[in-house]
């Protein structure tokens, strides 16, 4: 009888079964996702195109600020309306001229949608930063920490956001500037970044608290403590880690809201003004002339749309590549 060598290597591990992060699961999930692939290079395109405004504008040759109706009178009618046709839409001005003051509506656009998402992603970033702070504090602290931070957060998710930026926006500039001085532009960008803070991380941090009140019992943050682990090191190496989806969807949906926010806040000239150029001030501004020239209005609203349409949909694919569970 001859002996047999038992093979005691490793069976081969099949094709594509090797162990990936979660991080790279997700991107692979989300790269098989159509509709969020083709939204995430329109958001991209968008942020490109605020970022390159100015050499954008160089380049073309024209700026938000001039109206060239003041200088070339045959640009406007009688009636103050663009004189060519579609909104005086040529080679020269690629989407026309703004009715009454002849500005470029091409420039305006850029310059507008640099407006908007600056303060829309700043104000998200500042909200992401609080609600987070907050969130996990409260949960990981629990106790009469978790029930003040509690009270505070059904307080300011009772109120009626849109009606109380109307009124609050003029309170926040006179805390700062006189009633017969004008408002800077950037005390109108700071001051709504800040409004739109204080009163958006309050839903982020509800989600965190809850999050964080179920993973403080977890096996792997007793075990952290029992080794003698800092707080702020239990809270940044475990817990923080584990937070870091919904941290993700949550600002992939609170982005394009405060877009709309924000515009609508120059809608009703509470935000942004003119002559500063703002997605919201050109939609208002075209609101006075779609009867007759409805081009003016059409480039920033259409814009507007597409970009918010996209970004929610990038939301909820991100939400389903990260948590594939969710998805239905």
């Amino acid at each position: 009888m001859t002996d047999e060598s038992v093979d005691t290597s490793p069976a081969p591990t099949p094709k594509g079964s090797e162990s990936r992060s979660p991080g790279r699961l997700a991107w692979k999930r989300f790269k098989r996702d159509r509709t969020g692939v083709v939204s995430a290079c329109i958001v991209i395109f968008f942020f490109v195109i605020a970022l390159a405004a100015p050499l954008i504008a160089k380049l073309y040759g024209k700026d938000p600020y001039t109206t060239y109706a003041s200088e070339r009178p045959e640009l406007l009618n009688a009636f103050a309306y663009p004189a060519g046709p579609n909104g005086g839409m040529s080679s020269e001005f690629w989407f026309g001229i703004e009715p009454q003051l002849g500005r470029d509506v091409f420039t305006f656009l850029l310059y507008g949608i640099r407006t908007s998402l600056g303060i829309a992603l700043a104000a998200t970033l500042l909200t992401c930063a609080v609600g987070v702070v907050v969130g996990v504090t409260a949960g990981y602290l629990g106790g009469k920490t978790d029930y003040f931070v509690g009270r505070v957060i059904d307080i300011l998710l009772s109120f009626p956001s849109t009606l109380f930026f109307i009124a609050f926006m003029p309170v926040v500039y006179g805390l700062f500037v006189a009633d017969d001085e004008n408002i800077p532009t950037s005390l109108r960008a700071v001051s709504l970044i800040l409004v739109l803070a204080v009163f958006g991380w309050a839903s982020l941090a509800r989600l965190l608290r809850g999050q964080v009140l179920g993973l403080r019992e977890r096996e792997f943050v007793e075990a952290a403590k029992v080794t003698g682990a800092s707080p702020w090191r239990i809270v940044f190496k475990e817990l923080l880690p584990n937070l870091w989806t919904p941290i993700i969807i949550q600002s992939t949906l609170m982005l394009p809201a405060f877009v709309t926010a924000e515009a609508g806040l120059a809608f009703l000239g509470v935000g942004i003004i003119d002559p500063t150029p703002d997605w919201g001030v050109m939609i208002q501004r075209g609101a006075q002339f779609y009867t007759e020239d409805i081009t003016f209005m059409l480039f920033p609203g259409l814009s507007m749309v597409i970009f918010v349409l996209a970004f929610n949909l990038l939301g909820d694919s991100v939400r389903d590549a990260l948590d594939p569970k969710s998805k239905r």
